[in-house]
């Protein structure tokens, strides 16, 4: 579970003005370099073992990196969209690469909120779609969120389509198991990425918003979840990766230990599901499609 986009305050709220669907804004260049790659494959658990993640010489970026310039490109969203307070809790997310990403670079993203289903008194599911190109103009990435505003509900739209998740080939052993331990500095370090909602860092915050301590981005459990997948499926290659999806069922903590299943359904495609040790599942209908 992430709250990446739960507003500060909670005044003035108000549902979702319908005229926000579909329509495109433009955002402020994403401009990165070495430093910005190796940093976050540290805050996502790489370590001397994927020294090519974290090492200038022969430095290759992990598929999560792209997260950032969609982090960015949400913030500026909210900000131009002033008409609307969002008090959001992010359900999922999708992320989709074109080609492996290089180590340094400009991205230029556009932010839609692509749909709006109306539940009433429970709020407003959100489907928003944040596109990237590079300098030359090339699609580069598509990342997509779904996520619920509590208050946003009462609009007057479509409820929306009811969602099943698929289930898990259990009637087989998984293709593979990985155990990764995340440290209890795990939150401070990934926030320096852009993420730094007081819910991952202040402990009398979180206790406030109903946890006893705080909690660890649910897309630095993704990165940690795709750094396995290039081990385990690729090789280590990041030219592998073309998709991932993912649900964010349950809070996770810094210091938390990741053990996820994954099984191959076909050739190119992964199902996977990730918990910790006291049984609580973090991500599931995590897919991942592999270039072929």
């Amino acid at each position: 579970m992430s709250l990446s986009l739960v507003s500060e305050k909670n005044e003035n709220l108000m549902p979702i003005n319908p005229e926000m669907i579909g329509k495109k804004i433009e955002i402020a260049p994403f401009v990165y370099d070495q430093d910005d790659v190796i940093f976050y494959a540290l805050s996502v658990g790489a370590g001397v073992a994927e020294i090519d993640f974290i090492y200038e010489k022969n430095l290759k970026v992990l598929p999560t990196f792209a997260i950032l310039p969609f982090m960015s490109a949400i913030r500026e969203f909210k900000q131009q969209i002033g008409s609307h307070n969002f008090h959001t809790l992010q359900l999922g997310h999708e992320l989709k690469l074109h080609r492996a990403l290089p180590t340094a670079g400009t991205f230029f993203s556009t932010v839609a909120l692509r749909n709006a289903y109306d539940k009433g008194d429970k709020g407003a599911i959100l489907v928003i779609d944040v596109d990237s190109v590079d300098e030359n103009g090339r699609p580069a990435f598509s990342n997509r969120i779904t996520a619920i505003d509590r208050k946003g509900g009462n609009f007057g739209g479509d409820p929306g389509p009811s969602v099943k998740l698929p289930d898990l080939p259990a009637a087989r052993p998984p293709d593979f198991r990985v155990e990764q331990q995340t440290s209890p500095e795990q939150a401070a370090l990934y926030r320096l990425n852009g993420d730094k909602h007081p819910m991952h860092i202040d402990p009398e915050y979180s206790r406030i918003h109903g946890f006893d301590r705080p909690i660890l981005h649910g897309l630095c459990a993704c990165g940690f979840v795709i750094r396995a997948v290039l081990q385990k499926c690729c090789g280590g290659d990041p030219e592998r990766f073309r998709t991932f999806a993912c649900r964010f069922s349950k809070p996770c903590f810094p210091g938390d230990l990741f053990q996820t299943r994954g099984w191959q359904t076909t050739a190119n495609e992964l199902l996977m599901q990730t918990e910790t040790p006291d049984g609580r599942v973090v991500l599931d209908n995590f897919a991942v499609q592999l270039a072929e």
